[in-house]
């Protein structure tokens, strides 16, 4: 350890081994401590570590408990180099998703060649499948086609093109009957669609010594008045998902992670993907278009991954989304989106869980015809955020529209509301009134500006926390950020752009102390004020260049040229001076 001449590409290493010219160009150490000394295990970054000079041994060299950029004790959820490499030679196979896929008769040409290949003949009475390892010849149901027409007849359908045979592929092993298992009652409503799906249904076949009906057992999120924070773009990261668990959160999800990304095997996406020890139930939202996209994403993230539940986006308003058909564009497309639910949650054993907007244009609401049809998809639970796509997030979200779709939902189906709570009284309102079929309240927004809301709700209090209390937040977060992104100079970095979009939230916030009417609500625009003292004055100011100065009293100075664009909205910070 700590040996430079023990490189075992000697000279022919493309790396500098003059440490002593390294540390001279390298910033100055941070105070405090290593992050990583609190688990007893060697920094992964030694030299290059922002704190080195609080290492236990001289250079700090890694030690072989792990690398620089791997994933940080206490993490899960990282994909193996394996799988990674299959990704991006598009070689990993779906047997559960394609076969799902096939069963729903969406499956187009696989570019995966070890994909299973399901081959019906319509005039014999075998079904070849094809798979990895062997093939598997069985055969199908007797005299098929005669029952088909005898049925169609005797419900006065008139077939104008043979039927395509749906069989049942029986297996000989356990394992293999698991992968082709999947839910018959989604092929049942393809009886309402079989134009769309160019073949008649199974909802004519009422013997069930033909067709045995078994639905798939899953597990169960209990959301029952639950403090659950919304997945967040950008700024529902890691460290502030640690941040809102220490203060009373009960239900954390990842940020929005896209299903093409996720299936080439991008690192920086599957990085949304990690999990803290600490969040005892967390989900996973998936964004994608497609049901192949969708539903392969999610059995290789069952199979990658610790998750207790995956959500699907259908509210995203961001152009980008919106324009690749995925998002919000979906409530415009209702088959397409029967087609993603069916399948995805065919194919996982965690419920399934949707995040809709009340409709896609304002004035047109569509969630409440959508959401009892989720259910029978098989959907757990929905999240309506009570604003349209073209809203975005101006305007109040219509909370009665909301419980409209709660009171409309099946039984069975949990629905949660989502939209400007921003403290107890709102929390208590939107579950206790008399209109209100909820189960419980997302919060999302109100939780950036102070993410301590869920105590506030657990306690049944207003907190006037001052602004000592808040900066220890933040001290918090980056402690946090350093663990999570590396306490390097690169980590260090990534940790303080991050918390500038924390703190472009978080400026929004009014003391109470300073309240004339209490609560303060989610769309104040208040002037500008002076603080109690001169940090609150500080942490209230709308200038990127006041944050920055907040974040190089945690991590140092900037370096230069830095410059930073908030992504929520437009307000720009290109030197400090500039302030």
């Amino acid at each position: 350890m700590g040996d430079v001449s023990a490189c075992p590409y000697g000279v022919d290493c493309r790396f500098n081994h003059d440490v002593a010219s390294f540390l001279q160009q390298k910033p100055p150490d941070l105070p405090g401590s290593c992050p990583y000394l609190a688990y007893e295990r060697s920094c992964p970054y030694g030299l290059a570590c922002r704190f080195a000079g609080s290492h236990d041994k001289p250079l700090g060299i890694s030690g072989v408990e792990g690398n620089a950029g791997d994933a940080p004790p206490n993490e899960v959820n990282s994909l193996s180099k394996e799988a990674q490499k299959l990704l991006w030679k598009n070689k990993k196979s779906f047997p559960k998703a394609d076969a799902q896929l096939q069963a729903l008769g969406i499956l187009g040409k696989t570019k995966h060649p070890t994909d299973k290949e399901i081959t019906l003949s319509t005039n014999q009475n075998e079904t070849k499948v094809k798979t990895d390892d062997n093939e598997i010849i069985q055969e199908e149901l007797e005299k098929s086609s005669d029952v088909c027409r005898n049925r169609s007849a005797a419900a006065g359908i008139v077939m104008t093109s043979p039927p395509v045979k749906r069989a049942r592929i029986m297996h000989d092993d356990k394992s293999s009957e698991e992968k082709a298992d999947s839910n018959i009652d989604e092929l049942i409503h393809l009886d309402s669609d079989s134009a769309d799906h160019g073949g008649l249904g199974l909802s004519n076949f009422q013997d069930e010594k033909e067709i045995k009906l078994s639905k798939r057992e899953k597990k169960i999120v209990d959301f029952k008045r639950k403090l659950v924070l919304a997945p967040l773009t950008t700024v529902g990261n890691l460290p502030f998902r640690r941040v809102c668990k220490k203060f009373g959160a009960d239900i954390t999800c990842g940020e929005m992670a896209m299903c093409s990304n996720l299936l080439q095997g991008q690192a920086s996406e599957w990085a949304l993907l990690r999990r803290h020890q600490v969040e005892d139930v967390f989900g996973i939202q998936l964004c994608g278009s497609h049901p192949d996209a969708l539903a392969r994403t999610a059995e290789l993230i069952e199979k990658e991954c610790t998750v207790d539940f995956i959500d699907i986006n259908l509210g995203c308003p961001i152009d980008i989304v919106v324009s690749k058909g995925a998002g919000s564009c979906l409530l415009t497309k209702p088959s397409r989106l029967e087609q993603i639910v069916r399948a995805t949650s065919a194919v996982i054993e965690n419920p399934l869980t949707l995040k809709v907007r009340t409709g896609y244009f304002e004035g047109k609401n569509c969630a409440h015809s959508l959401i009892p049809e989720m259910h029978k998809w098989g959907a757990t639970a929905v999240t309506v955020h009570g604003r349209t796509r073209q809203q975005r997030y101006s305007k109040l979200a219509d909370w009665g529209y909301i419980y409209n779709c709660a009171a409309q939902a099946p039984k069975d189906l949990q629905v949660i509301g989502n939209g400007d709570i921003f403290s107890f009284t709102d929390w208590n309102y939107h579950l206790d009134n008399a209109e209100s079929k909820l189960s419980t309240c997302m919060i999302a927004r109100g939780a950036l500006i102070k993410p301590w809301i869920f105590t506030e709700i657990k306690d049944q209090r207003h907190w006037d926390i001052t602004s000592g209390e808040r900066l220890n937040i933040l001290r918090d977060f980056v402690h946090y950020g350093l663990e999570h992104w590396g306490s390097d100079s690169k980590g260090v970095e990534t940790t303080r752009r991050f918390l500038l979009e924390s703190l472009s939230h978080a400026h929004r916030y009014i003391p109470v102390g300073l309240l004339e009417v209490i609560p303060q609500q989610l769309n104040w625009r208040p002037p500008s004020y002076v603080g109690r003292n001169d940090l609150e004055t500080l942490m209230a100011s709308d200038s990127a260049a006041d944050w920055v100065r907040i974040s190089e009293m945690l991590l140092g100075p900037v370096p230069s040229g830095f410059m930073f664009t908030p992504k929520h909205k437009s307000n720009a910070y290109e030197k400090a001076e500039n302030g």
